[in-house]
Parts: C-alpha cells; sequence; structure tokens
C-alpha cells in the first residue's frame, strides 16, 4: 500500500525544504521502496512505494501523462484485461496499472473514476487547469485526506502529517468522536476539524476558493438478477466469489490470509486453495495465520482452522492468545503520536510481535481478511427486508405466509415482527430507537444532544418509494463498512496490504441484485454460501454456530488492574471536555469489575478515546484552556 503526499500553494511559493524532509521522514515506514518527488509552480508531491504486483515495480511516480497531468496512484486495477481492450491505442498488455489510469483520465477525464475496479486512491494535479482531483475508490479500502485555506491544500494518504506539520492550531471533531462511540463515524470526517477525508466513490475537486464533493458511481437499484432455481444463483455466487479472491491473489509474493475457524476466512482460504490449483493466480503460495485460546469455551477456534489445515493437506501459523493480557491501559501512558483513537499501541504485545515475525519470515506484502462477510452475506437472520419489501409491493397475501413462517422460527409472536419491519418505514424520532443503538448512559447529556445522529449511527427510514427495502438494506449495510474502514489505521510495523474478498465491487453488485430471499431463509443464515460452497469449505464450517464475542478477558483486566482504572476516572480529560460523566463511567467499570453485563465495545471505545486525548495533552499537543467544560474547543498546538 503506497503512499503519496501533496502541497500546493496557491502563489507559487515553494515549501520549506524542512518541511518536505519532515514529512519524507513520517512517510518512510508505510514505503520503504522508493523515494520519489515532483516540485513545480508551488507545488510539492511525494510517492514513497511499496510493491505488492509485478507490474508495480515498473512504475515511475509522481507520473506526468501525456496531457500534462501529474498523478500518484495508489491501488490495484482489477479490471486490467477491459481497461486495456478500451485504451488499445494508448496501452498494452504490459502496461503497469499507473500507465493505464494515466491513459483512462486523458481519454475520459473525471468520467474515468467509475470505471476503475480495485482498491486505490489517486491525487491528480493539472497545471493547465490549476486544479487538484482527488478520488477514492466505489468500497474506501484506502485512505486519502486532506487540508485547505485560502492559500493552499495539502493532500496525503497518511493522516499523521497533516496533523503533525500543520503549522497552525487544530481542534478535535466532535462529532467524529461521537460516531466512534457508535458505529464509527461518518467517512467524509476525520478527528480533527479543517482536514478532511475523501468520501468512497467520490471526487474531491479543489481550485483557488473552490471546493466541490462529487459522488461518481453507486449502485444501481434497478440491476436486478432472477434465475429460476438456487443452483444458477450458486453458481453465480461461486463465479464472482472465485474472482474477488482471484483479483486478491495478484501478488509477486506469497500472500497471507488470517485464518480465523468461521465461514468467511475459512472459504477464502479454501477458494483461493481452488485457485492456485488450477494455475490461476498470480502469488507463488497461501500461508494461513490463526489465534487461538484453549482456555476460552466459547471461543475454541482451533478445532475448526484444523479442519481447513487438513483439507489444504498444510500447517499454518498458529498464535496462543491465553497468556495474552489486555492492553488498554497501555493507551493511557503510551509516549508515541497516534492521529486517531486506538490506531495502535506504545507496546507492541507478545502476538504483535510473532505476527511481525511471520510476515517477515515468510515474506508476506499482502493479508486477506475476512471482514464484511457476516453483514454481506446474511449473517444477521432478521427477516425484515424482505418483509418490508412484501409490504411495501402491497403483496399482503405473501407477507401473511412469510410472517407466519418466521414468527416459528423465531418463536416470536407474528404482529411483532410486523411492527419490526413496519417501524422502518417511519422516522426514528416516532418511533423511537432500539436499544441497541441508545448512546452510553456515562456520555454527557450535552454531548449526546449535540451529537444525536452520529450516536445513534446515522439512523434513517426506509423510503417506500424508490429503491426496494432490501437494496437500501445492502446500501446502508456497505455504509457502516466503509464507516468501519475509515477507521483503520495503516499499518507499518510491519508494513503489509490488507485485500477484503468479501468487499469486491462485483460481488457487492451481485448481493444487491439477487433477492433476499437467496441470502437469509428462516433458520438458514447465509443460506446461499453454505449451499454454493458445499464440497469446498469442510462441512464443519459450513454447519457451525454464530461465534461468540468473547469479552471475558477484558473483564478480566479491568478486575486485575483496578486501581489504575479507578484512578483513571478520577481526572478525565474526556470529563472536562464535557464527554464523559465520570461519576457514571466508575458505576460502570464497578460493574464490569465483579463480572457484570456492561456494553463492552463501547466502555474499550471511551478508554481508548481517554488515552489518545490524554497522550496528546501529555506530548505537549494539546492546551487544556480554561471554559472548556462548557465547550468542546480542544485547541492542539501542533509543532513540527
Amino acid at each position: 500500500m503506497s503512499v503519496q503526499f501533496g502541497r500546493w500553494n496557491f502563489e507559487g511559493q515553494s515549501a520549506d525544504p524542512g518541511y518536505i524532509e519532515s514529512v519524507s521522514a513520517a512517510l518512510a515506514a508505510y514505503g520503504p521502496d522508493s523515494n520519489e518527488a515532483y516540485s513545480n509552480s508551488g507545488v510539492q508531491i511525494l510517492y514513497r512505494a511499496f510493491h505488492t504486483t509485478k507490474e508495480s515495480y515498473r512504475e515511475k511516480q509522481p507520473c506526468v501523462s501525456p496531457s500534462g497531468a501529474v498523478i500518484t496512484w495508489d491501488g490495484r486495477l482489477d479490471n486490467r484485461a477491459l481497461l486495456i481492450t478500451d485504451l488499445r491505442d494508448s496501452v498494452s498488455v504490459n502496461s503497469t496499472d499507473l500507465a493505464i489510469v494515466a491513459a483512462a483520465h486523458d481519454k475520459w477525464g473525471a468520467n474515468c473514476f467509475a470505471k476503475l475496479v480495485g482498491d486505490w486512491a489517486l491525487s491528480i494535479w493539472n497545471p493547465a487547469h490549476r486544479s487538484l482531483l482527488l478520488a477514492r475508490d466505489p468500497i474506501g479500502t484506502r485512505h486519502l485526506y486532506y487540508s485547505f485555506d485560502s492559500e493552499q491544500v495539502t493532500w496525503s494518504t497518511i493522516l499523521e502529517p497533516l496533523v503533525r506539520f500543520a503549522g497552525k492550531a487544530l481542534s478535535i471533531c466532535e462529532e467524529y468522536i461521537a460516531g466512534w462511540f457508535s458505529y464509527f463515524p461518518a467517512t467524509h470526517l476525520t478527528p480533527w476539524f479543517g482536514i478532511h477525508s475523501v468520501p468512497p466513490s467520490s471526487s474531491v475537486l479543489l481550485r483557488p476558493g473552490k471546493h466541490i464533493v462529487s459522488k461518481y458511481w453507486d449502485f444501481d437499484p434497478d440491476n436486478k438478477i432472477r434465475y429460476r432455481g438456487d443452483a444458477e444463483y450458486e453458481e453465480h455466487f461461486r463465479t464472482v466469489f472465485a474472482k474477488a479472491v482471484q483479483c486478491r491473489l495478484r501478488s509477486d509474493r506469497p500472500v497471507l490470509a488470517e485464518l480465523s475457524g468461521g465461514m468467511d476466512s475459512s472459504s477464502i482460504v479454501c477458494i483461493a486453495d481452488t485457485i492456485i490449483a488450477r494455475g490461476a493466480a498470480e502469488t507463488p503460495r497461501l500461508d494461513t495465520l490463526s489465534y487461538y485460546n484453549d482456555s476460552e469455551p466459547d471461543w475454541n477456534e482451533r478445532p475448526y482452522f484444523t479442519k481447513v489445515e487438513e483439507k489444504r493437506g498444510r500447517t499454518g501459523r498458529h498464535i496462543d492468545i491465553s497468556k495474552e493480557e489486555e492492553h488498554l491501559l497501555f493507551e493511557l501512558d503510551r509516549q508515541d503520536f497516534a492521529a486517531i483513537p486506538g490506531s495502535g499501541h506504545s507496546r507492541s504485545s507478545e502476538s504483535d510481535k510473532r505476527y511481525a515475525e511471520c510476515l517477515a519470515s515468510q515474506g508476506n506484502r499482502v493479508v486477506l481478511s475476512g471482514i464484511g462477510g457476516d453483514e454481506v452475506m446474511g449473517g444477521v437472520p432478521t427477516p425484515n427486508p424482505e418483509l418490508e419489501d412484501l409490504l411495501a409491493k402491497g403483496h399482503f397475501k405473501q407477507l401473511a405466509h412469510q410472517l407466519k413462517v418466521w414468527a416459528l422460527n423465531k418463536r416470536k409472536p407474528w404482529f411483532y415482527l410486523f411492527f419490526e419491519a413496519a417501524r422502518e418505514f417511519f422516522p426514528p424520532g416516532l418511533v423511537g430507537i432500539p436499544k441497541a443503538r441508545r448512546p452510553a448512559t456515562w456520555l454527557n447529556p450535552g454531548f449526546v444532544k449535540r451529537n444525536r445522529d452520529a450516536l445513534h449511527g446515522y439512523p434513517t427510514r426506509v423510503k417506500l418509494f424508490g429503491p426496494p427495502p432490501t437494496f437500501q438494506c445492502n446500501v446502508g449495510t456497505l455504509a457502516a463498512l466503509q464507516r468501519q474502514l475509515g477507521c483503520t489505521a495503516l499499518p507499518s510495523v510491519p508494513t503489509y496490504e490488507k485485500r477484503y474478498p468479501f468487499l469486491d465491487r462485483g460481488l457487492l453488485e451481485f448481493l444487491c441484485a439477487i433477492p433476499r430471499e437467496q441470502l437469509v431463509r428462516p433458520g438458514q443464515r447465509r443460506s446461499l454460501m453454505r449451499r454454493a460452497l458445499v464440497g469446498i469449505t469442510p462441512y464443519e464450517l459450513l454447519n457451525r454456530k454464530r461465534k461468540s464475542f468473547v469479552s471475558r478477558a477484558r473483564l478480566a483486566a479491568i478486575a486485575a488492574d483496578w486501581p489504575q482504572y479507578a484512578e483513571m476516572t478520577q481526572q478525565m480529560v474526556s470529563s472536562s471536555l464535557g464527554i464523559v460523566e465520570a461519576t457514571e463511567l466508575l458505576q460502570v467499570l464497578q460493574k464490569a469489575r465483579r463480572g457484570g453485563q456492561v456494553p463492552t465495545v463501547i466502555l474499550v471505545r471511551t478508554i481508548l478515546v481517554e488515552g489518545w486525548l490524554r497522550n496528546l495533552h501529555r506530548l505537549g499537543l494539546v492546551n487544556l484552556g480554561r471554559g472548556l467544560e462548557s465547550e468542546f474547543a480542544l485547541q492542539v498546538s501542533m509543532r513540527g
């Protein structure tokens, strides 16, 4: 995952050499393979490569296209062959991804973005038009940030240099913090006011006095796939899923797959093995890495990932985390700078070290992740989208039948299921917010009032007219995943590129186009996936129960380190800023210490945010001035 950085002074002044050197040093760990630069007319662009494909070694960036545009590109094109056919007058089968993108932009301009399938982020400086164009792929797997004022614009695929070397006071974005306490912040936000993130599937045009954000692509609600029987859906799924995995096996080095023992990661590995066996993958080998904890009765993954290893005839790397201690308190005394909350720890755990050793010893630069599979494949067996579809279409006879079937399966009254589905058509303010989305009780009431939408996960009602409710549900699910990806910091120790087969654009388009009942049926979550992968993924994996989320270790850590947690609540930065009610938080921590049921995820995030704010203050980057109790105005004086 290569990194790019640029700064454009509108009046044409060159940036201070010391500033450029500092930024370059900050980017070095993320791009160890090259250190290239472009400078002209007040524009300085830096590029550091991290090669993951054989073609990337031949790329020279920043690239000046035949039209004069200066392009920096971080990405992987999955539809190279199609683009090469469309651009055959200017590229060939041996062209790099960068050359194809440059030719596409010269031919189609900004309209080319919708044609670029894969994971990517790019910047295009056009000296003729004195404009900067920034864009990200539709799913948002790569980051791209920018800041601007009346004098300049700065952009980067890494957030850290935009914050550390801003040269001016910055403020913490309250809405971002609120989103962090819920289902993650909106995709255009960063923790810092004045620093923005390019949203997925969008481009940003910047000129002096102009800032335009445009969406260049979206899923088509009119795209519908209807077959006569299940077998045709299953065959189509196997084809698009295999394609999604195959594209992410494009690497000149061995690829590492995270094999958790769940259905998602196991299916990725099994499909990848079939692709490699028939010689259709570029990677020379697929390695696996699995974590296990035999002391956890509800999270015993070893029997499951062992079944996959038996099928492939090869044992992967295993990391025992049974004796690993929770490291939340490390966030409270870390000494290094972190641009976003929870972006790593100042002290590496033993499992982190073994992970790094695994990547180094095997030469892995690409890691496959099963993130997104549970959400997009129907891991949560709710009948709501299907029932909403029938209700919106007025198919009341079929609705009555499905209500009866689902009521028997869920062991709930049919009118309860009907109400749960119907309420989605009404504004949240009218029918209320489900208990699972309500803000934590220890958050300050004023903070909650100001940031209600973010804390509720940006709720929207299902529209009765327009795209089918199932389509709206699919798009909403992806939006939540995009917010999650936006809070994922790029790894630098060690550096690697993470790829997500279940977030493949072609696969997602297919899932949005098929009937909902193919994905979820009464008593059959992930119905299509289970049916389609029979004989490919081991039986034990396809038919295992939903994995339990284990939080006992974190609760045990609170009990073991209780004096430190109690001390934390006495002088909380987040409390002085009007975010957290320290007394309420202490009561919840005491309940967790006794083994009571608490919202563990939000509790952990509260501790991470508190540690993040403390470290900004400890590093001399935060001025906790007077009056902060009544307004959220955390001023940060960044020092290069």
